[in-house]
């Protein structure tokens, strides 16, 4: 019943524009507004139809819901704009029965689904994330390590894929940084290949290119502190470190807080451009959406008024190209010139007086931002590693068909 007040008021401006004929209830809050919608509905039989689904107290488009069924998640530029607000607003709500009915009285949604995760790469959070996510959801994650399998003597990409498709309900695979070479590239073919021969969602769990599950969790927790986000600065801030990171996790922050109207701002040394296929996707983005995107080389100027910051190293376009077996040693030469690049505790006075911290995590301690930033009250690690977890159970809720 906690939503009873906005979804009278939703459904009386759809009724009032002639956009209602059916309403469909499924879940827990099954009576709210039903005697309400049941009298529009026998006065309304000669309407054209749109049809509505209200699922746990949430109103959505019919369509948008169905349309994420069996659907691939590999990128955030492949689902609408309404589908990934869609998807925030199931995470959100999922958070909100975590917390005020208790994790067992979630619905089993996916009870007896499976979901396989192929990992070639590492995970602290990601792997954790989905596994409880599947759990509260009532089904299992299924754990697979790459290097167990028979692919090293040869097993083609493919009869791998049908069999992940036979033995589980969707897949999600997780392949970056040393499990490449760093090449880019490499890793998004893979779940690019897998995707063409599974026929269930494939969902990417972190690839060279992207993080598309991480990338809704943040701009979930950024609306959490924030508010609207639309007009918001958000600072993506290369930070130096003595490691080689990929561009992951800032190409899918980047798309995402472009797609919701942010005020995007890249600060990074010379030599650390973006690919340009990204580049112009943010561009076009802002330009949808009334965003901007700009580049900067100099990250106390673009900490000015930034409501949020990002501060996490990438590596050089020379590195991706050439991988860091070929081009690694060189690499971490040309990072020591940009030292300096440490987000400190007195640059956050440059920032909005309530801007947020944030970070994808793991954070380097000491080199990409100090100790003291990251345990500031500014700082929204924790919170954004919590909503990734509710992000992650969205999308596998809403592509593996858990609501219809």
């Amino acid at each position: 019943m906690l939503f009873s007040f906005s979804l009278s008021t939703l459904i009386f401006s759809l009724v009032s524009k002639n956009k209602v004929l059916k309403v469909y209830f499924k879940g827990l809050f099954i009576t709210t507004g039903m005697l309400y919608v049941n009298s529009l509905i026998n006065t309304l039989n000669a309407k054209k139809v749109t049809y509505i689904l209200v699922i746990e107290g949430m109103v959505f488009l019919r369509s948008v819901i169905t349309n994420l069924v069996g659907r691939d998640l590999i990128t955030t530029q492949e689902w609408s704009i309404e589908e990934l607000r869609a998807t925030l607003k199931v995470a959100k709500e999922l958070k909100r029965m975590y917390y005020y009915l208790g994790p067992s009285r979630i619905p089993d949604y996916l009870k007896k689904k499976v979901f396989v995760m192929l990992f070639y790469a590492p995970s602290t959070r990601t792997r954790s994330a989905f596994e409880t996510a599947m759990e509260l959801l009532g089904g299992h994650a299924q754990y697979v390590e790459a290097r167990m399998t028979r692919m090293g003597e040869g097993e083609a990409l493919k009869d791998v894929a049908k069999m992940y498709e036979i033995f589980g309900d969707a897949v999600g695979i997780r392949i970056l940084d040393k499990a490449i070479d760093y090449k880019y590239g490499e890793g998004h073919k893979v779940i690019r290949e897998v995707a063409k021969y599974a026929n269930v969602p494939v969902i990417n769990m972190a690839d060279d290119q992207e993080h598309p599950t991480q990338a809704l969790g943040d701009i979930m927790t950024m609306e959490e502190k924030l508010g609207n986000v639309r007009g918001k600065k958000f600072v993506i801030m290369w930070g130096y470190a003595p490691v080689i990171r990929g561009y992951c996790s800032i190409h899918a922050d980047m798309l995402i807080a472009t797609r919701f109207g942010m005020d995007v701002v890249i600060a990074h040394p010379p030599g650390f451009e973006l690919p340009e296929k990204y580049v112009e996707w943010a561009k076009q983005n802002a330009k949808e959406s009334g965003g901007s995107i700009e580049f900067v080389n100099d990250y106390r100027q673009a900490l000015e008024g930034a409501h949020a910051v990002f501060p996490r190293s990438w590596c050089s376009r020379k590195l991706a190209e050439l991988g860091a077996s070929k081009f690694g040693e060189e690499e971490l030469r040309m990072y020591q010139k940009y030292r300096d690049w440490r987000l400190k505790m007195e640059d956050l006075d440059l920032m909005d007086k309530r801007g947020i911290i944030t970070h994808v995590l793991p954070v380097l301690r000491g080199y990409e931002a100090d100790d003291e930033v990251m345990d500031s009250p500014r700082s929204v690690i924790y919170e954004q590693a919590e909503n990734n977890m509710f992000a992650k159970a969205a999308v596998l809720l809403l592509t593996m068909g858990g609501l219809v």
